[in-house]
């Protein structure tokens, strides 16, 4: 029997024990399924992105598929932060969509919390130049609009 009160609320807690589930399980779902996404070139932004692809390249070392992502995990529910790098040329609103479809379904069927909000940040857009990744630097400014 569900002790919650809420009767659509996930079994998490039941009359022979409760599950916790840890933010890393979390963060590594959602990690997984914004980079399943087809127009997702990498997780994360700025230096985070560069440390992560500079330990990427040494041989024998595995992908942190926690990059990029940041979660808040309650008894019954999570909210999670992605920032990603698009890929030039996907419509960014579509992509944003899409991320965040997966990672709701990902995260609520494999957790049973559920997903409150999946907030998606834009860090860049890669330019495909062949083997060069070139990345352009924008001079930080006050906002222009709100």
């Amino acid at each position: 029997m569900v002790t919650n009160e809420n009767k659509n609320a996930p079994a998490l807690a039941t009359d022979h024990g409760r599950t916790h589930i840890e933010d890393v399980v979390v963060s590594k779902i959602a990690g997984m399924a914004a980079r399943e996404v087809s127009g997702v070139h990498a997780l994360g932004g700025g230096a985070a992105r560069m440390v992560g692809a500079l330990r990427e390249s040494i041989p024998g070392s595995r992908t942190n598929v926690q990059q990029g992502v940041s979660v808040e995990v309650g008894e019954t529910q999570a909210a999670v932060d992605v920032a990603i790098v698009a890929e030039y040329g996907v419509a960014i609103n579509e992509l944003a969509d899409a991320i965040r479809q997966n990672i709701i379904y990902a995260v609520e069927r494999m957790t049973g919390l559920e997903v409150t909000e999946v907030n998606v940040d834009v860090h860049d857009v890669h330019l495909d130049f062949g083997d060069e990744e070139e990345e352009v630097q924008v001079e930080e400014r006050a906002p222009r609009v709100q």
